[in-house]
């Protein structure tokens, strides 16, 4: 995969196309919490049922969330670039010399 932008191209060829906007907003905005909840689920079930961690299980978690977040980025004009260079940007901004955690604690909103 070269990139972002090209991850997010290939992702919308199978999002269904037959939908409007206000209820693709509402199918991928339940999809990205409902994927991000297993992920949720699946960590909390190695951090405290003892499973093993399996990264490929993980993998695939990740790869829903991925999914429907590129498929949301695309649904606005958004791409997946613009919204990681933004992050990154923000990120920079709040902690211009890395994370520190006094730094999260006393930050302005």
């Amino acid at each position: 995969m070269e990139n972002f932008d090209e991850y997010q191209r290939l992702a919308r060829r199978t999002l269904n196309q037959n939908v409007e906007d206000s209820m693709r907003f509402a199918n991928l905005g339940m999809g990205l919490a409902g994927e991000s909840g297993e992920v949720c689920d699946y960590l909390k079930k190695v951090v405290f049922h003892g499973h093993s961690l399996d990264a490929d299980k993980l993998k695939d978690e990740l790869g829903d969330v991925l999914w429907y977040l590129a498929n949301l980025a695309d649904t606005t004009g958004l791409s997946l670039s613009e919204v990681a260079e933004h992050n990154i940007e923000k990120l920079r901004q709040r902690y211009p010399d890395g994370f520190a955690a006094d730094k999260s604690r006393y930050r302005q909103r």
